[in-house]
């Protein structure tokens, strides 16, 4: 059953779409399609060292593998990629964002 949570956007990687702050509304459970921003589970470091939950768009499927996904980041100077960390598992898309709850003051 998909579950509803909040996220807060930490990091430009999403700019202009979603920046620092943001508190997004996203729903675990629900399958991604591509061009939806999602919530993320990449792999660790070259050091082994775990990263963050992030937030990334879903581009598609991996050609060579259609059970899994690539991503990329809206802020193209900033941010990692499938480019960089190679597509990632179905379970690693840990939720799809489904709207922006609040954005902070500027």
């Amino acid at each position: 059953m998909p579950l509803p949570a909040l996220v807060r956007v930490r990091g430009v990687s999403m700019l202009p779409t979603h920046r620092e702050g943001d508190v997004l509304l996203v729903v675990r459970g629900r399958h991604p399609r591509p061009g939806q921003v999602a919530v993320v589970r990449l792999p660790p470091d070259s050091a082994g060292t775990p990263r963050p939950l992030s937030v990334k768009r879903i581009t598609g499927p991996d050609p060579d593998d259609s059970t899994r996904w690539w991503i990329d980041s809206d802020n193209a100077a900033q941010g990692l990629t499938s480019f960089d960390v190679g597509s990632l598992a179905s379970e690693d898309i840990v939720a799809v964002v489904v709207g922006r709850v609040w954005r902070p003051l500027r």
